[in-house]
């Protein structure tokens, strides 16, 4: 399955917590296939065959098992940026994408 790094995990971890703050307790995050070798996050509630990524006995992240084999070798990260902190994707120590930072919902965003 594919790593994801403690770092990340507590950037997950933010997001989700957002997420109760603002009464919605059954949001998780998703990882999902954009196409063309993009992945991406959205809001999403958990299916019972999902695979679970769990950080400090938070789920923090969702991902489909067809994605989730597929991705094999494949590590979350996160990298600094002029606008902060920014979930990144790499394969084997090449970054092959970032995760657009608008993937939450602008009334959860912190400024």
């Amino acid at each position: 399955m594919i790593h994801i790094t403690e770092q990340a995990e507590q950037e997950l971890k933010k997001i989700i917590l957002l997420f109760e703050n603002a009464d919605l307790l059954r949001a998780r995050l998703r990882l999902i296939d954009r196409g063309q070798g993009n992945l991406g996050i959205v809001a999403d509630i958990e299916m019972p065959e999902d695979r679970i990524v769990e950080y400090d006995g938070t789920k923090v992240l969702v991902i489909e098992p067809e994605l989730a084999k597929n991705l094999q070798g494949v590590t979350i990260d996160v990298g600094d940026t002029p606008d902060g902190p920014e979930l990144v994707v790499s394969e084997k120590n090449d970054v092959v994408s970032s995760i657009p930072r608008n993937v939450v919902p602008s009334i959860l965003r912190q400024a």
